[in-house]
């Protein structure tokens, strides 16, 4: 799908700045196709952009109102709906990354109709899937996992991808959830594909290629999260990565939204080798992405380095310090 640009992100009344990961995701990797953001009173997040009405935005040239958020199930708030028909009646088309269709509103359905405005879900796909196979094909791919979920695994993802061109690799980021795909313009929402296709899916989204080709594939929840581990599971199969990097929150004791505890690195790892084997036995850990955001500079040049050293793996925050030292890896261990 091609969504319209530009432009302006709905925030709604989210409580914290994680739960509008989607809005920030398009600014921080897209910021030339953001005009602005609306919020809601007592909202608690803020992407940096101006914040705009919708009249505004309508003569300032948006063209589409992009629902920025990310909640547990994927449920458009019902209080939201009435701003959501306003923007459409001011003349703007809307995108949502959630569960729930926009047109399954039926105030939405109908605002849509009478403006002849376009509504895009971009959690949900038109391809059909088969299911996963498991046959070996040829070029290289990297996926990142996580010791969590909203831990950086996109982010990765996206400075590997920009990391890997510049030190002269062959690299395309590979989107599996929403905000990538709003990103990148391509990709699928790999947790609204049916349980027994997420594989065969993944298998879609990073086909043969060239054998010095890198799919450099966004990694979604954690095989130990009560909520996500099938879903990472199954990208995990279908992907058959040649090469993963781990992400992980060094300030978090417990899973977000649950009470699971964070897993060591290490379990993180074994499990990944020991399931990614079904699909390829040549898989192997190849860094650590920390999200030290959470950090001031010296608690986390302290972390990165204590880290690396526990794990004999290169370290680094991909949005602080770069990927240098995992993309060097990668050309060590993958000589073209």
């Amino acid at each position: 799908m091609e969504i319209d640009r530009p432009y302006l992100l709905f925030l709604g009344d989210v409580k914290d700045q994680l739960a509008a990961k989607t809005a920030q995701g398009i600014v921080d990797w897209r910021r030339e196709w953001c005009i602005g953001q609306l919020r809601l009173p007592n909202c608690g997040a803020d992407c940096g952009v101006p914040d705009m009405g919708l009249e505004e935005a309508g003569a300032a040239g948006v063209r589409t109102l992009v629902v920025g958020v990310a909640n547990p199930g994927g449920v458009l708030p019902e209080h939201w709906v009435g701003t959501i028909v306003a923007g459409m009646d001011a003349g703007l088309n809307v995108a949502t990354g959630l569960h729930q269709r926009l047109a399954d509103v039926p105030a939405i359905a109908s605002a849509a109709d009478r403006n002849g405005v376009k509504l895009f879900d971009v959690r949900h796909s038109h391809e059909i899937f088969a299911t996963g196979n498991g046959n070996k094909r040829a070029g290289l791919r990297l996926l990142t996992v996580g010791t969590d979920c909203s831990v950086g695994k996109k982010y990765t993802a996206l400075a590997l991808e920009r990391g890997m061109r510049e030190a002269g690799l062959d690299a395309d980021f590979r989107a599996t959830g929403q905000t990538g795909v709003f990103i990148s313009g391509r990709g699928i929402a790999i947790d609204a594909v049916v349980a027994d296709f997420i594989s065969g899916a993944a298998e879609w989204l990073s086909p043969e290629a060239d054998p010095a080709h890198w799919d450099v594939v966004e990694g979604q929840g954690s095989l130990f999260h009560p909520s996500f581990a099938g879903v990472s599971l199954g990208l995990l199969h279908g992907s058959q990565p040649d090469a993963f990097v781990v992400c992980h929150e060094p300030t978090r004791t417990t899973m977000r939204n649950v009470s699971a505890p964070i897993p060591d690195i290490a379990e993180v790892i074994d499990m990944t080798v020991a399931h990614g084997k079904l699909t390829n036995p040549a898989i192997r850990c190849v860094g650590l992405a920390i999200n030290t955001a959470e950090l001031d500079n010296a608690a986390a040049e302290r972390c990165i380095a204590e880290l690396g050293d526990r794990y004999a793996l290169p370290a680094c925050d991909p949005v602080r310090t770069g990927v240098e030292p995992i993309v060097a890896r990668l050309m060590d261990q993958f000589p073209s």
